[in-house]
């Protein structure tokens, strides 16, 4: 196989890696989907399914509770720059939650806490059984300003020096909720015993895509060993798990948003749970939560927003994993360089196909020598062409001696075949980082750029009246041009190689670009630019290093490498010491085989 021959190999390789990687089902995932599969029948968790108790009932199980059992439901609001928050004196809970700087795709608010999707209680020892705080009425309100933070302070009294009381406390920006309950000498409180938090939510759909939004959606956590871990969000059947190690904050999270319950201390004995109903048009997934925690001496921490990298690594330890950047390699590589130029561009641009293209040209220019040096090693080989036509020619069909020469050849002259494949591969993380930023920055959210309405989704040039398998029922002009130009990048490459692919490897440089078509049609429109305006610039880097590179006078550095390792041969590396050794013993079991 000639050095091109596997430039192209390990190239498709690594695609085709990345392909499976981040589309197809991990071992694991498979496992959670089969393990999941007594569960089918949860497809829906119910909501508001209290029975009503007479109040003969309700005063024996509650005890000297049952006086805060009944009154009057009003409505507070607490508001800052990004949310606004309503309450119920039922409960002294959180009613609901309006993201005030965000609009569905259809231009809706969005509320990412609700009566009609969501149901939180918080089950408390008190009494006989333990009593729903949310069930109970907190009549006296107050409101208090300190500093920038306003706190809502709920309060229900028993006697003079007996209450229960809820503070809540808002900062005049950001997307976190602090949350304290205080039970002052309620005599029925036990505890020894656990307070029971169950949520259920249901997420609705605020997306274009429904169905990336739903394979993006599910509960993530992260435990007192500092572990992130999520459930499976790809499977479609109902998954269940119950977490052995105590839990710090627990996620419920989609694509762009997510609602989290953050603890000083953690919760223990949880179980999340998920599940799809296909043919819900308004919610692309249902998510349960049951956990235990101490009923008194413990802060909380609400968060309603977005999943932003540089948001929520500020909410709390390891909350930024809510943002998927990738595998451990490619998460540092987003972390540590694609974030921070992006978030750097921002502060400068509104613009966010200037943005990219911007990104493109910084991550281009910082490769470059990676891409000279490839180049120059290509250029030696293409100054070599004559000489490795001639041992084609001598050899015939016989691919392993034509090998055998060929390494005679380049280690004559002092070139390395390999050096030119390295460059290549250091640039495949940055290719594999960028696949996973975009399709989860949400920065991308509901930007147009020249015909494309949201940089964060597909775009679409065309609607079709069909569904092509594989493709969908639209056209992505990004994702064509992207195709157009890694075609002709391709071409160029192979004009531009000293030998030439032969056969299926020729087929398959062009078929690839084909497939990244289908791949590429449903994904952001931001991810489909970035790599057309990457490829064109790489043609544009070739074309202006080829200016710069003498042909002849590398020809006459190899003329002189040859008259100088004729006479005192250079110390060969490892690697092509054994790969001079592979081809000799290939050598040998041919000839022992006539």
């Amino acid at each position: 196989m000639d050095r091109n021959s596997t430039i192209g190999l390990i190239i498709i390789s690594a695609l085709l890696f990345a392909y499976f990687t981040f589309f197809a089902p991990d071992p694991k995932q498979i496992a959670q989907q089969q393990a999941a599969e007594a569960f089918k029948t949860a497809v829906k968790p119910k909501f508001n399914t209290k029975v009503e108790l007479p109040d003969s009932v309700v005063a024996k199980k509650l005890g000297s509770l049952a006086t805060i059992a009944k009154g009057e439901e009003k409505e507070y609001v607490l508001e800052n720059k990004d949310l606004k928050i309503a309450f119920s004196t039922k409960g002294g809970k959180v009613q609901s939650v309006l993201a005030k700087n965000y609009q569905t795709y259809g231009k809706e608010p969005i509320y990412l806490f609700d009566p009609q999707a969501s149901e939180l209680s918080w089950l408390v020892p008190i009494g006989q059984e333990s009593t729903n705080l949310y069930d109970l009425y907190f009549n006296k309100v107050e409101t208090i300003k300190s500093g920038d933070t306003t706190k809502l302070v709920f309060t229900a009294s028993l006697s003079d020096n007996q209450f229960i009381q809820q503070t809540y406390s808002l900062a005049e920006k950001g997307f976190t909720l602090d949350y304290k309950v205080n039970f002052k000498n309620i005599d029925q409180l036990n505890e020894n015993k656990s307070v029971l938090i169950t949520w259920k939510q249901k997420l609705r759909n605020f997306e274009k895509d429904a169905e990336q939004n739903r394979l993006a959606s599910t509960v993530n956590y992260y435990t007192e060993k500092e572990e992130f871990d999520k459930l499976n969000e790809t499977a479609k059947e109902p998954q269940s798990e119950t977490i052995a190690d105590p839990v710090k904050w627990i996620a419920l999270k989609q694509k762009f948003f997510n609602t989290a319950l953050i603890t000083d201390q953690t919760f223990k004995n949880v179980e999340v749970s998920s599940s799809i109903d296909l043919n819900d048009t308004e919610y692309v997934k249902y998510l349960s939560v049951k956990m235990e925690t101490a009923p008194s001496n413990a802060n909380f921490k609400f968060y309603f927003g977005p999943n932003q990298y540089q948001i929520c690594k500020k909410v709390t330890e390891g909350f930024q994993e809510n943002v998927y950047l990738g595998w451990p390699i490619l998460n540092n590589l987003n972390r540590f360089v694609t974030v921070p130029i992006f978030n750097f561009l921002e502060h400068y641009f509104s613009n966010y196909g200037l943005i990219i293209l911007l990104l493109v040209i910084i991550i281009k220019a910082a490769l470059f020598p990676l891409s000279y040096k490839s180049y120059l090693s290509m250029a030696k080989i293409r100054v070599l062409k004559p000489e490795l036509d001639e041992i084609k020619a001598k050899n015939g069909d016989d691919m392993q001696k034509s090998q055998a020469d060929q390494m005679k050849l380049y280690q004559s002259v002092g070139v390395n075949p390999i050096s030119g494949c390295i460059p290549v591969l250091l640039t495949m993380p940055v290719l594999l980082a960028i696949f996973n930023f975009f399709p989860n920055s949400i920065e991308l959210r509901q930007q147009a750029f020249l015909w494309a309405d949201d940089l964060s989704t597909y775009d679409v040039i065309a609607k079709l009246p069909f569904t092509v398998p594989f493709y969908g029922d639209h056209v992505s002009l990004f994702t064509i041009l992207m195709t157009i130009s890694t075609l002709i990048y391709t071409w160029y490459n192979n004009q531009m190689s000293a030998t030439s692919m032969q056969g299926p490897m020729v087929a398959m440089s062009y078929i690839m670009p084909v497939v990244f078509l289908f791949i590429l049609n449903s994904l952001p429109a931001g991810l489909s630019y970035y790599y057309f305006v990457s490829n064109v610039i790489t043609i544009g880097q070739q074309l202006l290093i080829k200016t710069f590179v003498d042909e002849n006078k590398i020809r006459a550095n190899l003329d002189a490498n040859r008259v100088k390792l004729a006479t005192e041969p250079a110390k060969q590396n490892r690697f092509m010491k054994r790969l001079e050794e592979a081809m000799k013993q290939q050598e040998e079991i041919k000839k022992r085989k006539k």
